[in-house]
Parts: C-alpha cells; structure tokens; sequence
C-alpha cells in the first residue's frame, strides 16, 4: 500500500485532506502541522513521497534529510519553485510537482476587489467614519469605468483580471512576452512604455524571474501617469518597495494594493499582536491610507484551497505509482 505525508497542513486544509484520503483507501495518509525541515524529515520515513507547502526554503540539507528517508517524490501544494535548491534536487534525483492553476478567479477577485477600494478610498472613508467624521470632501472616489487598466502579464489570473476590470466598464491594455493568440487579435497588446504611459491603475501578473525582479523601480514608476495606481498580487520580488515608497511619499503614485512583499518570508502568516514588528518599512506600508496590505492571501479561498490540496495529492499519487503527473516541475 502507498504511503503519503503530508506537511504544513492547516486546519483549514484537513477536510480536503480527509476527503482525498476517504477516495483513495489504498494509499495511507498521514500529515504534520510542521513545516518540512531538515529536523522534521524524518516524520516521512516509509512514506512514498511527501505533500509540501511552505514559505520556508527547500534548502540541500533539507532536500538530503528528506532523501536520507528514501523519500525523493515531492508534490508542492503551491505555484512557486523558486525557493527550492534545484541543483541539490537534481543530483538527489528528485521528482516534483506543482499546483499552477488552482483557482485563477480568487487571485484576480481580490486584485479588482482591492484595486476598486484605493480607486474609492474606502480605507480613509472608514477610518473617518470610525471617528464619527461623516462628512464626504475631500474623500472623493474614482470610478473603476472611467480608468485604463494595464494588465502585464496575460496568464490564467491576468486574464480573469482583465475580464473582471471589463465587467466594471473600465478600458484594458495589456503586455506579456508571450502573447495571447486570442487577445493579439482583439488588439489588447501595447508595449510596456505604453502601459506606463496610459495606464491609470497597473496591475502586475507575472512570475519573479530574472527579468522581472525589480521590474517597478523609479525609473518605471516615473514613466508612470501621475495619479497612478499599483496592483502586486504576484511576487514581492517584482517591486522595489523603496521605490514605491518614494512614489507615495512624493504623490506620484495615488495607492498601492499590496498582497505580495519582497521581504515576507518569516513575516507574514505570523501573529505580531503584543510584540515588535520586526519591519519597519512594512509597517510604514500598513498604516498608510492608500496601502492595502494583506499578508499574500489573495489565494486563500475554499475554492482555491480545495483543489491545492487535491490535486497535489492527485500529482503524488501519480509519481508513486511512476505514472505521468498532471503538472510535473522541470528539476535542475
């Protein structure tokens, strides 16, 4: 009988759990609330291969410890990969698996959600609601419909944004390297000088590579209509934060949606009530009327949640059993 472990799984992950583990009885189940460490590894000994989510990198020494257990077929629950040391996994001999596409909408609908609270500045509007100031100037809102929108980056998420920001009336453009055949003929493409030339509100969905690390800086943002509004529900990395600081402070940019952060790890899914915030550039964000922070869960939804679940343990299974996964990862 196959065995799974399973690691970092949340309370709100245990009823998809319970739910793949009940349709699949030939496979024993079995899971930790920790993290996958070089310490915890061993909890995976018998085990065919393991189910991972986590912010922690997949360091060598972790890798081997979990080799070390017979234990080479790892299924991230997860898109990103860029925190895992592939050189180690390849001479391991590693097989792995990722969730690309667990539910583009929820990414997409926090993105138009918060994008429509900077754009109405409901979080100046509540906090002088709050203290009993009703009056409306200078609170004054924009319209979503009278904006054009920037989509970089055309993906699964890119595109629901897009569809979304359409539905509100708003104008679209967009830029991906890789073009959309279907959107290149409805001419949403311009280049990204134009994005920042045109674009009222610039909503990034694009992975953290090379080519994009630090994509917004000031020599961007300053090509930027005055008034603008940034969207970062992607990567942390994209954005130099200083950057965008600078941006705020000065009034070039108009807010900052902000659920990906380029120093998160070790910060965010943290309780910090009662103790020192350790960042203080981030908690200079937080506090700011026209920064939205969440702590990177514009995922988070039942929905999303669900399928990460399922169909890493489906990704699992399948190398298990030495068949084709769904969505391997490309090791090394």
């Amino acid at each position: 009988m196959a065995k799974i472990y399973a690691y970092g799984i949340r309370k709100d992950e245990e009823p998809y759990l319970n739910e793949w583990a009940k349709n699949h009885a030939d496979v024993t189940v079995d899971y930790t609330a920790e993290l996958l460490t070089p310490e915890t590894a061993a909890q995976a000994a018998g085990a065919d291969g393991v189910v991972v989510y986590q912010q922690l990198d997949y360091t060598a020494e972790t890798l081997q410890a979990l080799a070390d257990q017979g234990v080479t077929k790892m299924s991230l629950r997860n898109v990103g990969i860029d925190n895992i040391d592939m050189a180690k996994a390849k001479e391991l001999g590693f097989e792995i698996t990722n969730v690309p596409v667990y539910s583009p909408n929820a990414i997409a609908e926090h993105a138009a959600i918060q994008t429509a609270r900077i754009l109405r500045q409901s979080k100046k509007l509540d906090k002088k609601i709050e203290n009993g100031d009703l009056r409306w100037a200078p609170t004054i809102g924009r319209e979503v419909r009278d904006q054009v929108v920037g989509v970089v980056g055309t993906g699964h998420i890119g595109q629901v944004f897009m569809q979304i920001m359409e539905g509100f009336g708003a104008k679209v453009i967009a830029y991906d390297v890789f073009k959309d055949p279907e959107l290149e003929k409805k001419g949403y493409y311009v280049s990204l000088d134009e994005i920042y030339a045109q674009a009222d509100v610039i909503s990034l969905h694009v992975p953290a590579l090379e080519s994009t690390i630090h994509m917004i800086n000031d020599e961007t943002i300053a090509k930027m209509k005055d008034d603008a509004v940034l969207v970062n529900v992607s990567r942390g990395p994209l954005v130099d934060t200083d950057a965008v600081i600078r941006a705020l402070d000065s009034g070039k940019l108009f807010g900052f949606v902000m659920d990906t952060y380029e120093d998160e790890v070790g910060i965010f899914n943290e309780d910090w009530q009662g103790k020192e915030f350790p960042d203080a550039r981030l908690n200079d964000l937080i506090h700011r009327d026209n920064v939205l922070v969440t702590p990177h869960t514009a995922f988070y939804t039942t929905h999303a949640v669900r399928n990460m679940v399922l169909k890493a343990f489906d990704n699992n299974l399948a190398l298990v059993k030495g068949e084709e996964p769904e969505t391997p990862v490309k090791v090394g």
